[in-house]
C-alpha cells in the first residue's frame, strides 16, 4: 500500500481504496507482487470509476476542458497544474495573478509572515 504514495498523485487514502479494489493484502510488500496482481494494480489507478470509487475521491474534480472526474497521476499531474495556471494568469484572475507574482493564493495574511521569497536588500551607504 505504501510503495503506491511515492507516486505522484496517488496518497495513503487512494492506494488503500486501490488496494481494496484490486482484491490485494496491503501488508504485502511492493516487491512481493505477482505480475497478475500489478496488472490489478495499475487498471484500478488508471481507471477508478469502473471499480466503483466514488468522484469525491478522485484528484481531478470537473474537468475544465471536458468536464469529467478522472484520477491524474505523475507527468499528468504536473502538465494539467500548469495549463490551469497558465489559464488563470491568461485571463488575468486574481489567482492567477497571484502565482504570478509569487504570493500566497490563498488568502492568508502576508504582512509578517513570508518575507523569505523575494529580498531586495537595502545598498549601504558607503
Amino acid at each position: 500500500m505504501f510503495a503506491l504514495t511515492s507516486i505522484k498523485g496517488v496518497g495513503r487514502r487512494f492506494s488503500n481504496i486501490v488496494c481494496k479494489k484490486a482484491d490485494i493484502d496491503m501488508n504485502k510488500r511492493a516487491g512481493e507482487l505477482t505480475p497478475d496482481e500489478l496488472e490489478r494494480l495499475m487498471t484500478v489507478v488508471a481507471n477508478p470509476r469502473q471499480f466503483k470509487v466514488p468522484d469525491w475521491f478522485l484528484n481531478r474534480k470537473k474537468d475544465y476542458k471536458d468536464g469529467r472526474f478522472s484520477q491524474v497521476v505523475s507527468n499528468a499531474l504536473d502538465m494539467k497544474l500548469r495549463d490551469d495556471l497558465e489559464r488563470l494568469k491568461k485571463i488575468r484572475n486574481h489567482r492567477g495573478l497571484r502565482h504570478y507574482w509569487g504570493l500566497r493564493v490563498r488568502g492568508q495574511h502576508t504582512k509578517t509572515t513570508g518575507r523569505r521569497g523575494k529580498t531586495v536588500g537595502v545598498s549601504k551607504k558607503r
